[in-house]
């Protein structure tokens, strides 16, 4: 079974003037989810937008989260590695590479019903 991922905008930060242009998005806040249905992961950051005056200009109320999706990605964040590492975390969790198992000269304990 494959992974299923959800690329979503949390947030975008605006100049509220900048090179002639009203509410202009500087850092986009996003997320990546990730599962296969039964495991989950999810990675998250930041990155900075440039907008230089003369370039294609979206107003605020006219973008679409596919358009900002795509400033994200064209901006540093390489949409294959956050979902080979998200896959990776997922891997992990089905078969984990490290587990901490009880230190065998320890008798657990039972906890009293309350």
């Amino acid at each position: 079974m494959s992974n299923t991922y959800t690329w979503i905008v949390e947030y975008m930060s605006c100049y509220p003037e900048a090179e002639g242009e009203t509410d202009v998005v500087f850092t986009v806040g996003w997320r990546c989810n990730a599962t296969d249905g039964t495991y989950y992961a999810t990675q998250y950051g930041t990155v900075n937008v440039p907008y230089v005056a003369g370039d294609p200009y979206t107003p605020y109320a006219n973008l679409t989260e596919v358009q900002v999706q795509g400033w994200v990605w064209a901006n540093g964040v390489d949409q294959a590695t956050t979902e080979a590492s998200l896959d990776t975390n997922i891997a992990n969790q089905v078969n984990p590479p490290v587990v901490t198992p009880p230190l065998p000269w320890v008798t657990p304990t039972p906890i009293p019903p309350l």
